[in-house]
């Protein structure tokens, strides 16, 4: 009777470090996933100094989490990479990353190696992605409905902010088929104000009258990646009789290139830097806005957007003709008193669009942004690679194939393809949990009702727990959004699985 209780204390020390990282696997997972699906709820994030914030973005609890444990790091560099790659997805991607660490730990407690559960795993990965990519249904315009429902759903049901993410992408129009443009980008918040898309740009500066009642003006554009001053003296030079001559001198020269600017016909000078006080009441007196400290994107955009050439200060030494050269052109600029921002269109450049999502509180400001960004990261994947059932009927589809795959396969690799097929049974699962229905019941009742009709999007109706066809209903997700979320939980699954030893570096003091 004492020999089995060895083995299995024996057992239990050459798998603590696999059921600790699992623990902290589990903890991560737990803190999203009541997130998921329509009747998911909000997560509130606490601050050392009592800040808090109320969201069920995955990706924002995760990364604001407080989370040493090196696994669950490992679970965050997931949502992370999901967010980078497609922008949304990522409390899919954490918890079926989560369900592949809990399936595959029972599959090693129950004796099964490690690392042919963690092959099998990465196996059952690439069945099932491939078996996704069969099932995708393409987008041939920004007038299908299906897009109109991704932005819903992706929005969190609120119907004002699907309705402006799809007023900006048809003003955006085939550009969100490029793999380097980002629509979530063009999104911006605002208080007060209502939702709007703008064609252009805005910069976040609250400006001191005259502007805040300036009319819309145009003209000529010139940005300094330097400040607007005149050049430096060293204080010794200037108390000596040439010093103080080439002082003035510089003043003379510096006035003379404002006016050069004015002559020019510039209504805009943006700065990366600060301007001198000369030349912000030389700007005010003759018309021109100023804007000083504008961050790098900002000023980026604003050269794409005017057709300028960002210029140092050392280039208003140059004749007219020449420096006319590095300017654009705004057709339409107004400071917007409302929203503390400036307003530009019309640009001689690349056009622009932006989606102003507004709300009276700062917080509340900010959340909707995130969803916003959600919605717009989510109909571009949509429009680039096509859409598959969503509410967790693909995954379960998904499950089957492997299910069917695992009958054919006799090595230990078998015990892998069983655990991916239970963690895609998950998200499903969830969803059903958040919605105050019995998973098991209601997954099997799905499953089978697949299984008779020959169907990939026979899913659960979170409001009365019936059983429904998804995409008749309009339930649906970007597909990339799934494949990548797929594909990032099978990595970090097998590198939680691989692990046998957590060693703590040394500290490198020369560092």
């Amino acid at each position: 009777m004492s020999q089995p209780k060895q083995t299995s204390q024996e057992g239990e020390e050459r798998y603590a470090t696999l059921q600790n990282n699992a623990g902290a696997v589990r903890a991560i997972c737990s803190a999203v996933e009541g997130t998921l699906g329509p009747k998911g709820l909000d997560t509130m994030l606490v601050g050392s100094q009592g800040e808090v914030l109320i969201t069920n973005d995955g990706v924002t609890i995760l990364d604001k989490m407080d989370a040493a444990h090196p696994a669950a790091r490992l679970m965050i560099q997931v949502a992370r990479a999901q967010q980078e790659r497609v922008g949304d997805g990522t409390t899919t991607a954490t918890v079926i990353a989560g369900a592949l660490v809990q399936e595959g730990v029972s599959q090693v407690l129950r004796g099964v190696p490690p690392a042919k559960v963690a092959h099998g795993i990465q196996e059952a990965v690439r069945i099932a992605a491939a078996s996704l990519i069969e099932r995708t249904r393409s987008i041939e315009s920004l007038d299908d409905p299906m897009l109109r429902r991704i932005a819903y759903i992706a929005g969190r049901e609120n119907d004002d902010i699907a309705s402006l993410v799809m007023d900006a992408a048809k003003r955006i129009g085939d550009q969100l088929r490029s793999e380097t443009f980002r629509f979530a980008d063009t999104f911006t918040s605002a208080l007060n104000g209502t939702n709007e898309v703008w064609p252009g740009i805005l910069i976040n500066k609250r400006l001191s009258p005259p502007y805040q009642a300036a009319e819309d003006r145009s003209g000529a554009v010139i940005v300094l990646v330097d400040a607007l001053e005149p050049e430096r003296m060293d204080e010794e030079a200037l108390v000596t009789e040439s010093g103080f001559k080439a002082y003035m001198e510089q003043k003379k020269q510096f006035l003379y290139h404002l006016q050069k600017l004015a002559s020019l016909n510039v209504a805009l000078i943006a700065l990366e830097r600060g301007a001198d006080p000369e030349a912000e009441q030389f700007c005010e007196d003759n018309g021109i806005m100023l804007l000083q400290r504008v961050t790098s994107k900002e000023l980026q955009r604003l050269c794409e957007m005017a057709k300028a050439r960002p210029v140092r200060r050392s280039a208003l030494a140059k004749p007219a003709v020449e420096l006319s050269a590095s300017l654009g052109h705004i057709g339409h600029l107004r400071y917007d008193e409302t929203l503390g921002q400036v307003r530009l269109a019309g640009g001689s450049g690349t056009a622009f669009v932006t989606a102003i999502v507004t709300a009276r509180t700062k917080d509340v400001a900010g959340e909707k942004l995130r969803i916003a960004k959600d919605a717009a990261a989510a109909v571009q994947a949509a429009y680039q690679n096509g859409y598959v059932p969503g509410g967790g009927s693909v995954e379960l589809a998904l499950a089957r194939v492997l299910d069917r795959r695992r009958e054919a396969v006799t090595g230990m690799e078998g015990f892998g393809l069983e655990a991916a097929s239970q963690a895609l049974r998950k998200p499903l699962s969830q969803i059903v949990t958040n919605a105050g229905f019995n998973p098991l019941e209601k997954v099997e009742e799905a499953r089978a009702a697949q299984v008779a009709a020959g169907s990939d999007s026979i899913g659960i109706d979170c409001d009365s727990g019936k059983l429904i066809d998804c995409i008749e209903e309009g339930i649906v997700d970007p597909a990339i959004v799934k494949l990548h979320a797929l594909q990032a939980a099978g990595e970090v699954a097998g590198a939680v699985l691989r692990i046998h030893t957590v060693v703590k570096m040394k500290t490198n003091h020369n560092e």
